[in-house]
């Protein structure tokens, strides 16, 4: 079972799995191309791949976008990330997925509206990655100088083989974490889902 595998064989076996999936593999391409400051692929493009070939499925089933995050905070305006979101946009096309571009600088001036929670300003993209609603989503890749591929997993990868969902109860809502949980255990039944903590 590749999440028994110590962490450097897990990380092979992660880079094996995710190129598998040709649209992700070619938004990493494209995403490098753009140069964006600290940026990362990231969410459920990522640990979804993983589920679908661990479970059987064609790599790209049910995923319904690819997230790219960066990191910018020189300029917290809308027009600014809105500049960056256009040239994605040129960037990306004709691509069979829709990839989402955003500046995590910016987030907590939209989030409480959006949530109904306040979000703490992030300090860089993988403060950002940090704070989804499962340990097992904190997961980012991306192409850096000759290919080389960089992952940021601060809660490792047994889980996202495993196929477990584990609450991530410090930056959170509860029912974020429910409401996802559920809606990827109609598609993937084979997943272990945790309980939120008692208590919090």
């Amino acid at each position: 079972m590749t999440g028994r595998l110590p962490l450097d064989e897990q990380l092979v076996a992660l880079k094996s799995t995710l190129s598998r999936n040709e649209t992700l593999l070619e938004v990493l391409d494209r995403a490098a191309s753009l140069d964006l400051p600290g940026w990362y692929l990231t969410a459920g493009c990522l640990f979804q791949t993983v589920w679908n070939v661990v479970t059987d499925r064609l790599p790209g089933a049910g995923i319904k976008d690819y997230d790219v995050f960066y990191f910018d905070d020189r300029d917290l305006s809308w027009e600014a990330e809105d500049a960056v979101i256009q040239a994605a946009r040129a960037a990306f096309s004709r691509l069979p997925a829709e990839v989402e571009v955003r500046n995590e600088a910016r987030v907590h001036l939209w989030y409480e509206q959006k949530f109904g929670v306040p979000c703490t300003p992030h300090t860089s993209t993988e403060a950002a990655i940090d704070s989804f609603a499962a340990t097992t989503c904190c997961l980012g890749v991306r192409l850096e100088r000759g290919g080389r591929w960089r992952v940021y997993a601060p809660h490792g990868l047994s889980d996202v083989f495993n196929l477990v969902v584990r609450p991530n109860p410090v930056p959170a809502p509860r029912e974020v974490y429910e409401a996802k949980a559920a809606r990827w255990q109609r598609h993937w039944p084979e997943l272990t889902v945790l309980d939120w903590p008692a208590g919090r």
